[in-house]
């Protein structure tokens, strides 16, 4: 079977970035929906018409990966809004309850980057924003999508469905 939207896709992959750091590897197949939230949309280009056994290495640009990294999404929150053991690394969707800056957008996901006596820093930038990357990939297999697959525009939550301005659970692609 060709890949064609939609389909399902099994992938393995190396993801590095620029300077040939390690980012992420997937060294056993995962299934990836076509068509949908799944997968970046340069990465399905270069899949589209292709099957089982292809490869292909991709230079992902920040703008073709998780944008450009945005300094007007760090925010400098008090303290003691935030529980006591809140550690860099930990993420809050939306603004912290309490928050205290008026223009903190309420649809992202917020890491923080540092704490302090007396505050927080929250960036709201995916980790990777800012960066640009080498994917080194191979197809594995390739099926037809299930009526719910199709439906949702997913096979399951996908490394790649974050907004730019979204930061990952888990690894850093998740």
């Amino acid at each position: 079977m060709m890949i064609s939207s939609p389909c399902v896709v099994s992938l393995v992959w190396r993801l590095e970035d620029a300077q040939g750091q390690l980012i992420d590897e997937l060294p056993e197949p995962m299934e990836f929906f076509v068509g949908g939230d799944d997968l970046l949309a340069k990465v399905e280009e270069a899949l589209v018409g292709q099957g089982p056994g292809f490869s292909a290495d991709l230079n992902l640009e920040p703008e073709e990966a998780f944008g450009d990294y945005k300094a007007e999404l760090v925010f400098f929150e008090t303290r003691d809004i935030f529980p006591a053991e809140v550690d860099v690394g930990m993420q809050f969707e939306g603004p912290p309850e309490g928050s205290t800056t008026p223009d903190l957008p309420p649809d992202v996901l917020y890491t923080v980057t540092e704490v302090y006596d007396t505050h927080v820093v929250l960036d709201g930038n995916h980790p990777l924003a800012g960066v640009a990357l080498r994917l080194s990939m191979k197809v594995e297999g390739v099926r037809a999508a299930t009526p719910e697959e199709i439906e949702q525009g997913s096979v399951a939550e996908s490394v790649f469905t974050l907004a730019p301005n979204q930061a990952p659970p888990g690894s850093v692609l998740h």
